[in-house]
């Protein structure tokens, strides 16, 4: 699944958010907007991956019903931190504080990513070589 590929791919780049100039704006607005793309690809995985099993309520579109009902489906969801990441990234485009930005890079370093590094681990487990055969 190409959308699985990108996942992985783009996971890799923010991951190194921590390693970063945090003081640099450029680089804490790079993570928000890395942040925002990792997210757009996670739901996007997760609703293939629910048509995959037969949710019809993947066929809605909206982020937030697939994830709740990628919740129901998947033990391994937080469902409240994915709640919280689709607020923030829905969010994120009006952020013009730089308190706001510091808050939001350092919830993304210390929470975001742990969970869509978990996300990854508990797909690439639960469905391994069939990700290659799915769209």
């Amino acid at each position: 699944m190409q959308k699985w590929d990108n996942y992985k791919h783009q996971l890799k780049v923010l991951s190194q958010a921590d390693r970063q100039d945090l003081s640099n704006d450029f680089i804490k607005s790079g993570i928000i907007d890395k942040f925002s793309l990792q997210f757009e690809l996670a739901w996007k995985v997760l609703k293939e991956l629910l048509q995959y099993e037969g949710a019809s309520a993947a066929d809605t579109g909206s982020p937030r019903t697939v994830i709740k009902t990628a919740y129901a489906y998947y033990d391994f969801l937080n469902q409240d931190v994915w709640l919280e990441m689709l607020d923030q990234r829905n969010r994120s485009a009006h952020i013009y504080n730089g308190d706001d930005a510091d808050a939001l890079v350092i919830r993304i370093i210390n929470a975001y990513i742990p969970e869509f590094q978990r996300l990854q681990c508990a797909i690439a487990a639960r469905y391994g070589g069939i990700l290659r055969q799915l769209p």
